[in-house]
């Protein structure tokens, strides 16, 4: 169920294809071929599915699909940022994102958050002079409470607003006991991307970023509010949401 028109020029329904990862494991080709006849022509990748650079790309043409976003590894980040950067170039990837942060211990922390931050806006700069822009997408590890607020406010405000951006997942925000629409508002500047995603009524929250599958819901049957979050999306003039 999609609540944006898919011709829309200001704002695109695209596709994380990790999604699909249980299939793409399976039939690399013919899935694409799906993800084409869903109408999909710009996708955010995590992975090639065991295949090379060559045979991957080969199959995005044939399928007439766009790489917008570059998932990345942290440790790839803070440590050999630049061949990240060729290599989301490589794809034609405007955007690369980073999905979790290690940390140790049962909880992540105020000092995890400051040494995440050292890593993301010395290479956020570097992948700005590329041409690029990096993001961090929360998985709701980062809402503990802290101070007057959350740690996800401790990470804007350490996060170089310059270098570094965010990709909102609205399932994640909702799990980890905040409201996505309320996020938004809050942070009108810092949101550049956005996964949507429903999660299933009456799903208790968590704290440690791990929810049972079977809570993803169709899109519109869960608690997420998501037509306010994507008409809120489109207001601040997010222009990717990814399913």
């Amino acid at each position: 169920i999609f609540f944006v028109n898919m011709t829309s020029k200001a704002q695109e329904i695209g596709l994380q294809l990790h999604s699909f990862r249980s299939l793409f494991e399976k039939d690399v080709p013919g899935t694409m071929a799906k993800v084409r006849k869903m109408g999909i022509k710009e996708v955010e990748i995590y992975g090639t599915y065991g295949l090379e650079f060559p045979d991957f790309i080969k199959i995005l043409a044939q399928n007439e699909i766009s790489v917008v976003s570059f998932g990345g590894e942290y440790e790839k980040l803070k440590n050999f940022p630049q061949p990240l950067i060729d290599e989301a170039r490589s794809y034609g990837a405007k955007y690369i994102v980073i999905f979790s942060i290690p940390f140790e211990g049962k909880s992540f922390t105020a000092e995890d958050v400051d040494k995440a931050a050292d890593v993301f806006n010395v290479a956020g700069k570097l992948i700005a002079r590329n041409g690029l822009m990096l993001c961090y997408h929360p998985h709701g590890y980062e809402f503990t409470p802290y101070k007057d607020g959350t740690l996800f406010d401790y990470m804007v405000e350490k996060f170089d607003s310059r270098f570094v951006q965010f990709e909102t997942d609205v399932f994640w925000v909702k799990q980890g006991g905040q409201d996505p629409l309320a996020l938004l508002k809050k942070y009108p500047n810092r949101f550049v991307l956005m996964h949507i995603k429903d999660r299933k009524k009456g799903t208790k929250n968590t704290d440690n970023g791990q929810v049972d599958v079977e809570s993803n819901v169709v899109l519109g049957t869960g608690d997420v509010g998501i037509a306010e979050v994507v008409r809120e999306a489109k207001r601040l003039g997010i222009q990717y949401l990814f399913v």
